[in-house]
């Protein structure tokens, strides 16, 4: 008898609905042939179904059994093929029936005993499904079926092992579905902006970096608190919206970094990678291709401390990321895309030893190893960098210091407000915030006065500044004015942005 059985395969963060065509035939020669592009995973996908059915009471008749994964041109990974592949055998020998697999969509590893065990990529298949008319149900392991209901308009059921998804099957005790997702709510981990002490321009910098989507370059020698700073960005940022979660939970799902039994991660990710990470680790790739930190990342804060550390080569690959918020892996196959829209704060020493311009330690570097350590940064790198700040050592008065600092609830209400202005400002365009702004968006909301403009020539003179950097000194502007509500750009808010490139000349181009 010939069986039919829908599953699915994610294709990056995105997801294509799968075929499973079983073949049991009488022959001579009984055995087992797979077919239709499947990787080493799914090829050994028989012997865990074979001792699944055994250990659940089912025996498999003597017969030559053929499996067809539709299409043939997809390329099939992983485990997740095991459940489909099971209930096909068991619909091919007659012990289901047409309409107790008709219309749902099977995905699940099987272990020997039966168990469905967890897959990667649940929500992005439950997100493809969602538009498929076809589809009634999904069947997920019971530890991804909180991650899939996310998906409002598409009915999960999640089976704990296969005698279970049986009895369900054939009516006789049906497994509720998953709760529905909702929109998450944000959950600190306790870190807040009122541990932080002194380093006010440092804050400030962080503020506008977090209200308009820019990067942010922090510099000054060990201990001075750039490591602290950056670990609490993601509590002044905005609130994840429903939409942004579920992106972010597809990349996090398709990695395979999310935690059995959750469902929408419900804070902004904070990726920090040591420095000696690889190129594909940091952009994502391998075989199967998966999402790199860049990738994780998205829409939160990639965090890269000592960043003159990081091998230069490396650290060259964040430039496509950086300005066009997606990352591409190519290979014979295919070629997948993962979002990377996400904001880099990065720490830097300013010189190997740490203390160069630091008035109370001598620096014992010579000047050739200094710029050779600020060298592993190139220009076109930091020409992507909107906001550098200096974040010098603590005063003594400072560390002893028992004045709690302005909480990150306060600030996160201004970078609110002024990310609300953005939106509505770019409610007919396809972005979020002033840092993703093309040049006809800055022609039309970054007009400057006579004032301001010479003040902008100049400092574009004395800094020697790029085109791009000039674009993004305007972008920075136009948050500082967005975090005042203030519709015109002014002298001030010029000034201001300016003050955030001084660092550009002082350290990168003197040195």
């Amino acid at each position: 008898m010939l069986s039919k059985v829908w599953s699915a395969a994610t294709c990056g963060i995105d997801a294509v609905r799968i075929t499973i065509e079983v073949d049991a035939a009488q022959s001579e020669q009984p055995g087992f042939i797979l077919v239709g592009l499947p990787d080493a995973a799914v090829r050994e996908a028989y012997s865990r179904v074979r001792s699944a059915l055994h250990n659940c009471g089912f025996w498999l008749p003597p017969r030559r059994i053929t499996v067809n994964l539709s299409p043939a041109d997809v390329k099939k990974e992983g485990s997740g093929f095991d459940l489909p592949i099971a209930l096909g055998i068991l619909h091919a020998t007659e012990f289901l029936h047409d309409e107790q697999i008709s219309g749902r969509v099977f995905v699940g590893e099987l272990s020997l005993d039966g168990t469905v065990a967890p897959v990667r990529g649940t929500l992005s298949i439950s997100a493809a499904l969602s538009r498929d008319a076809a589809v009634r149900e999904l069947i997920v392991p019971a530890a991804n079926a909180n991650e899939a209901a996310a998906v409002r308009s598409v009915r999960v059921v999640g089976a704990p092992h296969l005698p279970r998804l049986l009895q369900h099957l054939k009516g006789e005790t049906p497994i509720e579905p998953a709760a529905s997702g909702t929109t998450p709510e944000v959950a600190l981990d306790g870190a807040d902006f009122c541990d932080v002490r002194g380093q006010a321009q440092a804050k400030r910098a962080l503020e506008v970096a977090a209200a308009g989507g820019h990067n942010v370059l922090m510099i000054g020698p060990p201990g001075s608190g750039k490591t602290m700073l950056a670990k609490r960005l993601p509590s002044i940022l905005p609130r994840l919206s429903l939409e942004e979660s579920i992106v972010t939970t597809k990349i996090h799902s398709v990695a395979g970094t999310l935690p059995a039994g959750s469902g929408l991660l419900a804070r902004r990710p904070f990726r920090a990678p040591h420095h000696t990470i690889s190129t594909a680790g940091l952009v994502g790739g391998g075989t199967p291709p998966r999402p790199g930190e860049v990738s994780l990342a998205h829409h939160g804060v990639l965090f890269l401390d000592e960043l003159a550390e990081f091998r230069r080569d490396t650290l060259e690959v964040l430039r496509q990321p950086m300005e066009d918020g997606i990352v591409t892996i190519g290979r014979v196959l295919r070629t997948v895309t993962f979002p990377s829209r996400f904001t880099l704060a990065g720490a830097l020493n300013p010189c190997p030893c740490g203390f160069f311009n630091d008035a109370r330690h001598e620096c014992i570097c010579s000047t050739i190893q200094i710029a050779r350590y600020l060298a592993k940064i190139s220009g076109p790198l930091l020409d992507r960098i909107d906001l550098q700040v200096e974040v010098p050592a603590l005063t003594p008065e400072e560390i002893s210091s028992t004045t709690a600092g302005e909480s990150s609830a306060l600030i996160r209400e201004r970078v609110e407000a002024a990310r609300q202005i953005q939106r509505e400002r770019f409610r007919r365009a396809s972005i979020q915030s002033n840092a993703e702004m093309s040049t006809r968006h800055m022609r039309r909301y970054c007009e400057l006065g006579p004032s301001s403009r010479r003040l902008l020539e100049h400092a574009v003179a004395r800094l020697g500044l790029s085109a791009r950097g000039y674009d993004r000194l305007l972008k920075v502007a136009r948050t500082i004015a967005d975090l005042a509500a203030c519709e015109r750009l002014n002298s001030a808010h010029v000034a201001e942005a300016v003050h955030y490139r001084a660092l550009d000349k002082a350290y990168f181009r003197a040195g």
